[in-house]
């Protein structure tokens, strides 16, 4: 574990051996006589420690369970992201792991001798030993995955279960039930990137697209690299293209009349894909990438690849574009 910050010094490797065996012992010794010091009880998830206190909360609790260690400090911005984070997988563990907290402003002596050189700083112990550890703030995704490979397995939240199932009904096209759950998720989470994007797709879907942009202008700017994000932005965008092309027998019509009217073959494209149409709006694309690929500076293939990103990656429109245009691209 590397990082910059605050700077404890100490050596991780070093100081485990032969701290822990000795001077936290009679530490603890001190602790057990001192009536300021009050080990948690068994049965506590999640407690605070100090120095006297840290090898009955940790080494001695780390022997019947995963104990992790979230060293922090009160001034420190990133430790207020994570230590909420952690204490919700905690919770979700059902007892598999222990969440134990030290506020090194108050108690530095740990943090030095473990090396601890920038917070948040989090380690796992098993067995009275650590086994692995991190630093920085990290999403709730990121923290079961740390304890998944550490032979802790939690499985999803209940918001996790809430959003998946909302995806599945709106690729099933349930768009007003996939909406209800969408709505159930942004009521656990209010910010929710996934939901907000979802619901904005399921707004989409059934022809709302003012709904659907206020639903994304609801998405934080430092949030908006997420893919559902991202996918249902493209998916608001070809939307909005295609308002006022609704007539697709005239669209037809002038493509029959002139093959080589590509502008026409461009927006019938745009207009099958607002009727759901994917693979005939594929169609029209690569056949104007087959006949003119510079036309309108690579129009065509800018409007495929938004397609494929407004889908979805597994969708099986976009799945059948990408196969159709690297055939006609490497042919």
């Amino acid at each position: 574990m590397s990082g910059s910050g605050y700077s404890v010094g100490g050596s991780f490797g070093g100081s485990l051996g032969g701290g822990y065996g000795g001077g936290y012992q009679t530490n603890t010794q001190a602790g057990a006589a001192s009536p300021s010091a009050a080990p948690a009880a068994a049965a506590d998830l999640i407690v605070d420690t100090t120095t006297q206190t840290f090898v009955q909360d940790v080494i001695e609790g780390s022997r019947n369970q995963v104990v992790l260690v979230d060293f922090w400090a009160p001034w420190c911005g990133p430790c207020k992201q994570l230590t909420p984070t952690l204490e919700k997988v905690v919770k979700e563990a059902n007892g598999a792991v222990k969440l134990v907290k030290m506020n090194i402003e108050e108690y530095p002596e740990v943090a030095g001798q473990m090396g601890v050189q920038s917070i948040p700083a989090v380690f796992a112990f098993k067995g009275g030993q650590p086994v692995d550890g991190f630093m920085g703030a990290q999403t709730e995704g990121e923290v079961k995955k740390f304890l998944d490979r550490i032979g802790v397995k939690i499985g999803p939240s209940d918001l996790e279960v809430m959003l998946e199932k909302a995806d599945e009904l709106r690729d099933a096209e349930g768009y007003p039930e996939a909406a209800q759950l969408y709505g159930g998720a942004l009521s656990i989470d209010a910010g929710n990137v996934h939901a907000l994007s979802g619901l904005a797709m399921c707004y989409l879907a059934l022809g709302e697209k003012e709904h659907a942009k206020q639903m994304l202008d609801m998405v934080p700017e430092d949030k908006q690299d997420s893919q559902q994000f991202i996918a249902a932005k493209a998916a608001l965008e070809l939307a909005e293209q295609s308002e006022g092309l609704d007539d697709l027998a005239e669209l037809r019509e002038r493509v029959e009349a002139n093959a080589d009217d590509h502008q026409a073959r461009f927006d019938l494209a745009l207009a099958l894909s607002g009727k759901g149409d994917k693979t005939g709006a594929v169609d029209e694309l690569i056949e104007i990438i087959r006949r003119d690929r510079e036309w309108n500076e690579d129009g065509a293939r800018k409007q495929l690849l938004q397609f494929f990103e407004a889908w979805g990656f597994k969708d099986a429109g976009a799945v059948y574009g990408r196969r159709k245009l690297s055939s006609i691209l490497f042919s």
